[in-house]
């Protein structure tokens, strides 16, 4: 297997006033971190939350010899008491409805570019580029993210598939059949 950097999304803070504009612009810069990997022959994993079609219109995206996408999920019950669990006071009762709308948001945007797209692309950073796929549809080759639901899951179990997963789009982009290879902005 080659190398591979892994990052997570945050991990360099986010403010207090983190918008939309910030996240795109975060997201570019990870798409940018991502290029001067890809010059080093090593792929980049970054997890985080953002959905496939802002990673798509980052103005830099379609430089990138391949894009893969993984929705690692769990059921809103569990996610709820994570929540809950995690920092314990930290999100009342309407800060968690609203991470269980975005998880569900992220669910139906993995399957069907078409639903919901004013989530992400109304009040955008200028510099995207929402054209490269928005004349696209549920079943469009393209538009494929790999939903792991890891209810009920043990860690390793759901680690190991998503180290499969890795394997898998790593394998078809050698073979020239990942979805979004070299050109799919073309």
């Amino acid at each position: 297997m080659g190398k591979i950097a892994v990052h997570d999304f945050d991990e360099l803070g986010v403010p207090e006033d983190a918008d939309r504009h910030w996240r795109h612009r975060m997201t570019e810069m990870w798409v940018q971190r991502a290029l001067a990997y890809q010059d080093r022959g090593i792929d980049l994993l970054l997890t985080g939350q953002s959905p496939l079609g802002e990673v798509l219109a980052a103005p830099s995206a379609p430089l990138l010899d391949g894009i893969a996408v993984c929705l690692v999920d769990v059921a809103d019950p569990v996610r709820r008491t994570r929540l809950a669990e995690r920092d314990a006071g930290r999100w009342d009762s309407q800060a968690i409805d609203a991470f269980l709308g975005w998880a569900e948001w992220h669910r139906k945007h993995a399957v069907d570019p078409s639903h919901r797209r004013d989530v992400i692309i109304e009040g955008s950073w200028p510099e995207m580029v929402w054209s490269r796929w928005t004349e696209w549809n549920a079943g469009d080759p393209r538009w494929q993210t790999q939903l792991l639901d890891t209810t009920g899951q043990p860690v390793v179990e759901s680690a190991g598939w998503v180290e499969q997963w890795i394997a898998d789009q790593r394998d078809a982009h050698r073979v020239g059949q990942l979805p979004l290879g070299s050109g799919w902005s073309s």
